[in-house]
C-alpha cells in the first residue's frame, strides 16, 4: 500500500480503508421533467408563495430556458441571476453573492435552482452555502489560498438543472472556482455543498451546439474512465474518523458498475449527438451515461487527467471538456494504462475495441487509438494541447509544477505516482495526440 497517497490518516494509524459510502442528491430523469419542478419544491417542503432564485447565463435566457423553468414555478416568486461567467472566479461568485444579499438579506431566497452547465451549477451551489453560513467564499476554500474554515449548513432548499452531458456538477460535492491571480483552481467541498435533487431533462440539452456537445461528452467520458482505473477504495488510507472521510474516496463495485455503463452509452451516442443534435434519443442517452459517469468518477475520484487539466484552463482559460480531451489520450489511456494493462484492456472492450488475439497491454494500447479515432470523428475537437492553446515546449515546467504541488486531492486517487518528471512527459506527450 502507498501510505504516501493519504492526505487523511496520520503516520500512527496507517490501516486501509474499510467502508465505502454512496451519497447522492435526489435525482429526476427523464424528457419534460422540467414539468414536475413544481411538484419537486413542494416535496422539498417549499410553501406556495415563497421566494426563489434562478441561477443561470445570459444565454439560456435568451434561448428561453429559464423562462420555461420560471412557468414551472408558478406557485412562487421566482428572480433570475443571469450574469455566471464560463469559469467562474471567486469575483464572480462574490457578485451573484451580493446580488443575494441586496435582493434578500443576509438570510438569502427561500430555495434555488441552479440552470446550466457547470459553470452555473457551481456559482449556484457556492453562492448558496456562503449565504448559509455566513462570510465570504476564501472562508471555505483551503489554506493556503483560504481560511479553510468548515462547511456546516447546507441552506436553503437546491435544485440543479443540467443543460450539457458531461460535467457532472449536479451531483458533485465540489464547487469548483478559479482563483485568477494565482492561475489556479480551488474547491469548496463538502457534502453540505451538494444539491437536494438533480433533475435531469434532454430536452434542455437539444439546444447545446455540436462543439459543446463533444467538449461535454469527453468530460464525461473523462469521469467514467477514471472512475473506472482509480485506486480501489481499500487500497487507500482509513480516514481518522467518517466525517473526515474524502469526497473521492477510490472506486467500489457500484462505481464500477456505474462506470461500465456510462461508457457504453457514451461512446456509442456521442457522434449522433454532436452530428445531430435533435435526435432526443442520443441526447437523452448522453445525458443518462454523463449522470452515471458522474457518480462513478465524482464519487471513486477523478485523477491524473483532471489533475493536469486545471492548470491548463487556469492559464489559458480553456473549456473545460476539450482539455480533458487532448489529455486523457497521454494521461488516462497512456501513462496509467502501465498500472493496470488488464483492467485497461477491459476498457477497451467496453469501447467495441476487438481484442482477439492481442495481450492486455496491446489492447490497452488499442483502446487509445480508438478514443483518438472517436474524438477526430467528431470533428471539432483540437488535436492537441498545441492546437488547443498553443501550449509549446517552454510551457511545460510551469504545467508540471502547477498538476503535483496543487493537485495533491485528484493525484491520491491515482493508480500510478506521479513525479514532476512523469507530468512533464505526459504534457510533451499531450501536445500532439494526430497531426
Amino acid at each position: 500500500m502507498g501510505y504516501d497517497r493519504s492526505v487523511s490518516a496520520p503516520e500512527h494509524a496507517q490501516a486501509p480503508e474499510t467502508v465505502w459510502e454512496l451519497e447522492m442528491p435526489d435525482i429526476r430523469f427523464g424528457r419534460d421533467a422540467v414539468e414536475e419542478l413544481d411538484f419537486q419544491f413542494e416535496d422539498l417542503g417549499v410553501d406556495p408563495g415563497a421566494r426563489g432564485l434562478i441561477v443561470t447565463d445570459e444565454t439560456l435566457v435568451s434561448l428561453g430556458h429559464a423562462e420555461r423553468v420560471c412557468e414551472q414555478l408558478g406557485e412562487f416568486e421566482v428572480d433570475v441571476y443571469d450574469d455566471v461567467e464560463r469559469e467562474p472566479s471567486l469575483e464572480a461568485v462574490d457578485d451573484c453573492i451580493s446580488f443575494i444579499r441586496d435582493e434578500q438579506g443576509e438570510a438569502g431566497y427561500d430555495f434555488y435552482v441552479g440552470l446550466g452547465g457547470g459553470s452555473c451549477i457551481d456559482t449556484a451551489k457556492a453562492a448558496r452555502v456562503v449565504i448559509a453560513n455566513g462570510g465570504e467564499v476564501l472562508d471555505y476554500i483551503a489554506e493556503p489560498t483560504g481560511n479553510g474554515e468548515p462547511v456546516t449548513d447546507s441552506g436553503a432548499p437546491l435544485v440543479l438543472m443540467p443543460t450539457t452531458a458531461g460535467t457532472g456538477a449536479e451531483i458533485s460535492p465540489v464547487a469548483i472556482l478559479s482563483v485568477e491571480e494565482k492561475e489556479i483552481k480551488e474547491a469548496i467541498s463538502s457534502d453540505h455543498v451538494r444539491a437536494d435533487v438533480a433533475v435531469l431533462d434532454p430536452t434542455l440539452t437539444t439546444t447545446l451546439p455540436p462543439e459543446q456537445t463533444a467538449k461535454t461528452a469527453m468530460d464525461a467520458l473523462g469521469h467514467a474512465i477514471e472512475g473506472y482505473t482509480t485506486h480501489s477504495y481499500d487500497s487507500l488510507l482509513r480516514a481518522e474518523d467518517p466525517a473526515s472521510r474524502p469526497v473521492y474516496a477510490g472506486r467500489t463495485p457500484v462505481t464500477e458498475m456505474f462506470s461500465e455503463k456510462a461508457i457504453e452509452l457514451l461512446s456509442s451516442n456521442v457522434r449522433r449527438a454532436v452530428h445531430n443534435g435533435d435526435d432526443l434519443e442520443a441526447r437523452e442517452n448522453m445525458l443518462q451515461g454523463a449522470l452515471m459517469g458522474a457518480i462513478s468518477g465524482l464519487t471513486a475520484g477523478a485523477s491524473l487527467c483532471h489533475a493536469m487539466a486545471y492548470p491548463v484552463g487556469n492559464r489559458y482559460h480553456t473549456y473545460h471538456g476539450e482539455t480533458i480531451a487532448v489529455l486523457t489520450p497521454a494521461s488516462t489511456l497512456g501513462y496509467n494504462a502501465a498500472s493496470d494493462p488488464e483492467r485497461f484492456a477491459e476498457l477497451a472492450r467496453m469501447f467495441g475495441v476487438d481484442t482477439t488475439g492481442l495481450n492486455t497491454r496491446e489492447a490497452a494500447d488499442r483502446l487509445k487509438d480508438e478514443y483518438i479515432q472517436l474524438q477526430r470523428d467528431l470533428n471539432v475537437l483540437p488535436s492537441g494541447l498545441a492546437e488547443l492553446a498553443d501550449v509549446d515546449e517552454g510551457d511545460i515546467d510551469w504545467l508540471a509544477s502547477q498538476t503535483v504541488e496543487t493537485q495533491e486531492r485528484l493525484l491520491r486517487c491515482n493508480p500510478r505516482p506521479v513525479t514532476k518528471e512523469d507530468a512533464e512527459a505526459v504534457f510533451r506527450d499531450a501536445l500532439y495526440n494526430w497531426e
